[in-house]
């Protein structure tokens, strides 16, 4: 498992203590495009059920579409994220944080199109309307802290939902997001705190 450090982090784009789940849903950056901006999202399969492999298999275009009706409307969809934080905190990577996950669509953030080029996505298990656990808000900020210190273009303020850069379309990760709740969170000592990343 990759240590806990930036420069780790940089050169292999592999998140510590993640479970490594490749998807073929990514392409490369384009060129001379600098990381700048992290969204969360949050996903459920079907809505509103957790815990299961449904997830996965759709990122890694797997997913049995006759196993329930909601899947027969996403059928032939290619989508993928870089990480998802299940609803115990535990971390599933699917796509190197070098390269261009497929998870924003068409979107624009601070006056700049295509996010997908330029961000990193982390899907969040869960819905718009239940709460997220604090298992998933303690993993995310692990998660944004140590891709912050590695791309330092992140900022607080360049943390964003998919619903900010794609307003209208997206509503992730939902008014239950407790956003103010998440930024106190941010620069602690998790590996202090909870063993995790070590």
């Amino acid at each position: 498992m990759p240590p806990a450090d930036p420069a780790s982090l940089r050169e292999t784009g592999l998140l510590p203590s993640s479970r490594w789940c490749p998807s073929p849903n990514f392409g490369p950056r384009p060129e001379g495009t600098a990381i700048s901006l992290l969204v969360v999202h949050n996903i459920s399969l079907p809505p509103g059920q957790f815990g299961g492999p449904e997830i996965e298999a759709f990122f890694c275009n797997c997913l049995d579409h006759s196993a329930h009706p909601y899947f027969e409307t996403i059928a032939g969809m290619q989508v993928s994220a870089h990480a998802l934080i299940r609803r115990d905190g535990s971390l599933v990577q699917f796509v190197s944080l070098l390269d261009r996950a497929w998870h924003a669509g068409r979107s624009r953030f601070a006056g700049q199109d295509e996010c997908n080029d330029f961000s990193i996505g982390i899907e969040l298990e869960g819905t718009d309307e239940l709460p997220y656990t604090g298992e998933q808000y303690r993993c995310l900020a692990r998660v944004a802290d140590l891709i912050m210190a590695a791309w330092p273009a992140i900022t607080t303020e360049r943390i964003a939902g998919h619903c900010d850069i794609a307003p209208g379309r997206k509503t992730d990760p939902g008014p239950v997001f407790d956003w103010r709740h998440f930024r106190t969170l941010l620069g602690k000592d998790h590996n202090r705190d909870e063993g995790r990343f070590e």
